[in-house]
């Protein structure tokens, strides 16, 4: 049985929105010194803020990825507050920005170690190739994520577009490891 309950923590949910209007970037930059905006590089303005800590990414079609946000709230929160630090600045935007979350990466600890060749033989939809990359790439199709399984135990789940699937997928692939006999842990623990 489990020696200790995994830790998970998100560490970056991505997620798209749109205010359904074209918007003016020249303009944001002007009014808002602090964004980033190079079109000969890249056709997104970046608007970064400290609380919540992100960037939003605001094209002139009106549409806006925000990053960095740790949960699907906190993503919401800071489109919602781009948008009306825009509208202060005199920024005409009609409507509310429409959010949708389109990843999150959540690292998990599960505190004992993972025999990752074993996993490998035993996992379906799992590929291994130690010399070319460290950790064992898992497939789960219910909830349809990917997670990278490192021999310390440590995991990285990528794909889940809800803070629930991430937890069922480390649940689901928990249970499978334990059950058959693919973790490793410390006795003195």
């Amino acid at each position: 049985m489990a020696q200790t309950k995994p830790h998970v923590s998100v560490e970056n949910v991505v997620a798209s929105a749109t205010v359904d209007q074209a918007i003016d970037l020249n303009e944001i930059n002007k009014k808002f010194p602090q964004t980033e905006y190079n079109p000969e590089q890249f056709p997104g303005l970046v608007f970064r803020l400290h609380n919540p800590r992100t960037a939003t990414l605001i094209f002139r079609t009106g549409k806006m990825v925000c990053t960095g946000a740790k949960s699907e709230e906190m993503s919401i929160e800071a489109v919602r507050t781009v948008v009306q630090r825009l509208r202060k600045g005199g920024i005409d935007i009609k409507k509310d920005a429409v959010v949708t979350v389109q990843n999150m990466v959540a690292a998990i600890n599960l505190g004992g170690r993972i025999h990752l060749e074993k996993s490998a033989r035993m996992l379906p939809r799992s590929m291994y190739e130690p010399e070319q990359f460290p950790g064992l790439i898992y497939r789960m199709l219910d909830p349809k994520t990917v997670i990278l399984l490192f021999a310390s135990g440590k995991l990285v789940c990528t794909g889940a577009k809800k803070e629930s699937d991430v937890y069922r997928s480390v649940h689901n692939l928990h249970a499978i490891l334990e059950e058959k006999d693919l973790m490793l842990y410390d006795k003195n623990d």
